[in-house]
């Protein structure tokens, strides 16, 4: 390829006079992703430039796009850096509309694996990584097929509820009768969960439109909707299925900390017949969550499911 002068950084990598940016398309359980390679910080992306980048009719398609950038070379990744020097690379994650994200489950697994393909990191299986995000660090664990990672600390959006797990929402929906009660989680970004009575409820809505919650987080919320196998609990393992409506993206496939609250939610309704173990059904696969103690007392999330890069390209006009 012809040579060409270096652009200013804020130049538009998809315009005809810009240098050709090299991608990667990958996915987590069907949640997909651009991946974009910028050790140095210098491939600026805007939210007009995602959404493009994203768009399954205009551009490559995606749920979000994923720069992967040393943590040094740009402000939340360097203030991460005082307390976590080994948090090296840092995942600036874009929701499909362009949004800002603070991070995505699917999304840190598909990440690590693209810096391991690609050489820039290198893990063997059983080795961890530390990695930043804008929901903090996370510790990232290559396993024999796929990776592990301590999603860290939950809680309820709502404080109040941390004795009673009741419901703090409302929530209307298409393909729904009524508004149904709903549990609202944090794993480092917004969750409401939804119970449903059958598998033929959550069938029949329509996540096209996007569910209306009362009162409405003011940041906005992933609506993940759930319903249970019959026995809930087998052999330890809880057993659930869901579907989610993502903000900024829509339904997709699967979401990695939308599968972690439904677990923590879901849980904290079993109470005694619960269990801390739970396979999430997702459109796209199955992810696998556990909470396990964390440092302090606090209880941590860990998500388990497989990455896939499906193919490269290069970003042109």
């Amino acid at each position: 390829m012809t040579e060409q002068p270096a652009a200013p950084a804020a130049q538009d990598p998809l315009h005809a006079s810009a240098p050709r940016v090299p991608f990667t398309k990958g996915h987590g359980t069907g949640n997909d992703f651009v991946l974009i390679a910028d050790p140095d910080g210098n491939t600026q992306l805007d939210a007009q430039h995602v959404a493009r980048l994203a768009d399954r009719h205009r551009g490559i398609g995606a749920d979000g796009v994923i720069r992967a950038v040393r943590s040094a070379r740009l402000p939340e990744g360097e203030a991460l850096l005082a307390e976590h020097p080994e948090a090296e690379w840092f995942m600036d994650y874009r929701n499909g509309d362009g949004s800002i994200a603070e991070m995505c489950g699917n999304g840190v697994r598909v990440f690590v694996h693209f810096l391991v393909e690609k050489g820039l990191v290198d893990l063997a299986p059983g080795q961890a990584i530390t990695i930043g995000t804008r929901a903090g660090v996370k510790a990232v664990t290559r396993l024999e097929h796929g990776y592990a990672i301590d999603m860290g600390p939950w809680c309820y959006l709502d404080p109040e509820l941390a004795e009673e797990a009741a419901s703090d929402s409302m929530v209307r929906a298409h393909g729904l009768t009524d508004p149904r009660p709903a549990l609202s989680v944090s794993m480092g970004n917004p969750h409401t969960v939804v119970p449903l009575a059958s598998f033929a409820d959550l069938q029949g809505l329509d996540l096209g439109r996007a569910p209306e919650v009362d009162p409405a987080p003011p940041h906005g919320t992933n609506v993940e909707f759930v319903a249970a196998h019959e026995p809930l609990v087998r052999e330890g393992v809880g057993r659930v299925r869901m579907r989610v409506h993502e903000r900024g993206v829509g339904e997709t496939q699967s979401c990695g900390t939308g599968a972690c609250a439904v677990a923590v939610a879901m849980r904290a309704w079993a109470g005694d017949q619960g269990t801390d173990s739970w396979l999430v059904e997702v459109p796209g696969g199955v992810l696998a969550v556990d909470v396990v103690p964390g440092p302090e007392g606090a209880e941590h999330v860990v998500l388990s499911g497989p990455a896939e890069l499906v193919f490269d390209g290069e970003l042109t006009a």
